[in-house]
């Protein structure tokens, strides 16, 4: 008898895979602009099932969450703008990296580190591209 589950691996994208997938927003972030231009994104925050239920206990509201908010920069807003739920991670990168005169290789790392951590707070997602 085992006691403890064997975690599976993830399978990931390889890089070539991951260049072709596209960028979705998520409908439950609201986006704000300020005056500079930028944009304010507030989004809700993951409740953790455990904790949802406590929160329940005490009679917390279960659309009572809160949410975060976000305030990108100038770049940060330049590559939100490109996400338009068409264009593949690798043309947001080849636009960005012509319109802020980078290294391609340069406009790839901010670019996907970028969309890493926006997809860790679950504010975009990734489609697979279909295959041409």
């Amino acid at each position: 008898m085992r006691l403890f589950k064997r975690k599976e691996k993830k399978i990931g994208l390889n890089r070539a895979e991951a260049l072709r997938c596209i960028p979705v927003k998520n409908i439950q972030v609201i986006e704000v602009r300020i005056e500079t231009g930028e944009v304010l994104l507030s989004y809700p925050l993951h409740v953790r099932p455990w904790i949802a239920g406590l929160s329940r206990r005490f009679g917390v509201r279960s659309d009572s969450y809160p949410t975060k908010k976000l305030q990108m920069d100038v770049l940060g807003t330049a590559v939100w703008d490109l996400v338009d739920g068409n264009r593949s991670v690798l043309k947001i990168i080849r636009e960005f990296a012509e319109k802020y005169q980078l290294h391609p290789k340069e406009a790839e790392v901010s670019v996907t580190q970028f969309f890493r951590e926006l997809g860790k707070r679950g504010i975009i997602g990734l489609n697979p591209s279909p295959v041409d």
